[in-house]
């Protein structure tokens, strides 16, 4: 297989790139990724300077592809390296550039080896290794890859880092209070309390495909965006364009929750959709408004995976307080190869030791899920429960 590098999604042909084994996810879509680009989000200038990785078989056909980034800066990653750099920089080396594989300010699970086999897996990964050296790259990094993805990189020596995010599963619920009924009678007492509130503070909520998002309701979605950034005194990563491109490019992707006082919009939630899982990516609101960010952000999305029949939601990145409305912790991963040896041996021993504690944290957590007690160990995932008894 022959491998090269685009510095640009727009200098690959889309259908190609599309018709690439988990493309289905909607983060891995030429359009996605274009858009992020087009739009000046992503881009050299912004410290997202794309090395995206091609190989071609025999006969000319794309057989594969990695998203990868030469990254000026840890931001926008949600996978927290700052010590690491600051470690570099006291020892009078540059940590920065460094080589990133992952969705720009996406810090959800798929594939980043976009390819059908060991094979091309292997391509892609012997091809991203031959641009540290001459990029001047202090590593390379792999960020929220699938199981596949993981299990190929960490068995070819990349050292795994473990993160916990909180997932909501569908356990073939027909409506909402069929999810409650699982919950002890007082967390389920909260939980409708909490739901009530919004009615009774005159709020109404409605579900938005992109079909159904024009200028002037895109405009209002990203001045709500924006204005929740503005309130802890930053810019928001998207802008205006990146929108108005998902909308015309990707709109059976988008989902969009929007809630209105005497129909003015007040806040929204933006997810993705997936073939079967929806993902929670931006909140916005104007005002304070008690309850509302649950009800947008997590309970209308939980109602519109039953209604949708899709198995899983994952409504983003931290946040203890998810436990508490019934989504699991759940194990997410990233892998690194640093290319200074001393470096590699000290921080390979940091992710060790941080793995154990990780692991104990995940237990812990589990403890503080609403549902009955003995119905808890049923619920977390066959690899969380397997992984948390070996480390007992």
């Amino acid at each position: 297989m022959k491998a090269r590098i685009a510095r640009s999604l727009a200098d690959v042909d889309a259908a190609e790139w599309n018709r690439l084994p988990g493309t289905d996810v909607p983060f891995l879509r030429h359009e996605f990724l274009l858009a992020l680009e087009s739009s000046g989000c992503a881009t050299p200038a912004s410290g997202w300077d794309a090395r995206h990785v091609l190989i071609r078989s025999s006969d000319g056909r794309l057989a594969g592809a990695m998203p990868l980034y030469l990254k000026s800066h840890s931001w926008g990653e949600f996978v927290f390296d700052f010590a690491w750099a600051d470690a570099y920089h006291r020892a009078g080396l540059r940590y920065y550039p460094r080589l990133v594989s992952a969705v720009p300010f996406t810090p959800a699970t798929g594939p980043r080896l976009l390819t059908a086999d060991a094979a091309g897996r292997g391509a892609l990964l012997a091809a991203a290794r031959r641009l540290v050296g001459p990029l001047g790259a202090s590593s390379l990094h792999v960020l929220f890859p699938s199981v596949d993805d993981h299990a190929f990189l960490e068995s070819a020596g990349l050292m795994p880092r473990l993160d916990c995010q909180f997932h909501w599963k569908n356990e073939g619920y027909a409506t909402f209070d069929d999810f409650l009924a699982g919950f002890t009678a007082e967390k389920r007492k909260k939980f409708k309390r909490e739901r009530r509130r919004i009615v009774e503070a005159g709020i109404a909520c409605r579900t938005l495909g992109g079909n159904e998002l024009d200028e002037a309701t895109l405009d209002v979605i990203f001045r709500l965006h924006a204005m929740t950034f503005a309130r802890y005194g930053h810019a928001p990563y998207l802008n205006r364009d990146f929108f108005g491109r998902l909308v015309d490019t990707l709109p059976d992707a988008l989902v969009v929750e929007l809630a209105a006082v005497d129909g003015e919009p007040v806040a929204c939630a933006i997810s993705l959709r997936g073939p079967d899982a929806l993902y929670g990516r931006y909140w916005g609101a104007s005002g304070d408004y008690h309850s509302l960010h649950f009800e947008l952000c997590y309970y209308r999305g939980i109602e519109y995976c039953i209604r949708e029949g899709l198995s899983r939601f994952e409504p983003g990145t931290q946040g203890e307080h998810k436990l508490l409305r019934g989504f699991l912790p759940t194990q997410v991963w990233s892998l690194h190869e640093i290319a200074d040896t001393r470096f590699a041996d000290a921080i390979g021993d940091w992710l060790a030791r941080e793995r154990v504690a990780r692991f104990a944290w995940l237990q812990e957590a589990a403890l503080h899920l609403p549902f009955r007690r003995a119905d808890i160990p049923a619920r977390l995932d066959p690899d969380v429960r397997h992984r948390l008894a070996a480390e007992d």
